[in-house]
């Protein structure tokens, strides 16, 4: 199985810290910054393959951060956030956003997200361009 390189992006240190050290128990190869810009960064020096962004940060938000990355890099996105609002995850789903989740989730729920997603991602990649699915 291949590894699955996972950033996940939250101004809640705490949070972000205990999401890495579970997902890295589940074999989920997964990194985590506080910010919007530092998620750019990290993205500048290093391939991931899914990115977990929470929607209200301060400075940059989620869905500012959500476009910049599918502006500049292949990686699929899944919002998180601990206030739903319908209009946002419509707005980040038309952004490009795989998968939007409410907190407080399982972590299992957000594994089978990541594993979905990147099983997505992958074949996208492994069609030639311009070819569409079923």
């Amino acid at each position: 199985m291949d590894t699955i390189n996972v950033l996940v992006v939250d101004d809640e240190t705490d949070f972000t810290e205990l999401c890495v050290k579970r997902l890295r128990k589940r074999q989920i190869a997964a990194s985590g910054v506080s910010s919007g810009y530092e998620a750019l960064n990290f993205l500048e020096e290093q391939a991931v393959d899914v990115v977990v962004l929470d929607v209200r940060m301060p400075g940059m938000d989620g869905l500012e951060t959500l476009k910049a990355i599918k502006k500049a890099y292949p990686a699929e996105v899944i919002l998180i956030t601990g206030h739903d609002t319908e209009e946002c995850a419509e707005e980040g789903m038309n952004d490009g956003a795989a998968a939007y989740l409410i907190k407080p989730f399982d972590i299992e729920v957000l594994a089978r997200s990541i594993r979905k997603t990147f099983r997505k991602k992958k074949i996208k990649e492994s069609q030639p361009a311009g070819e569409k699915g079923c």
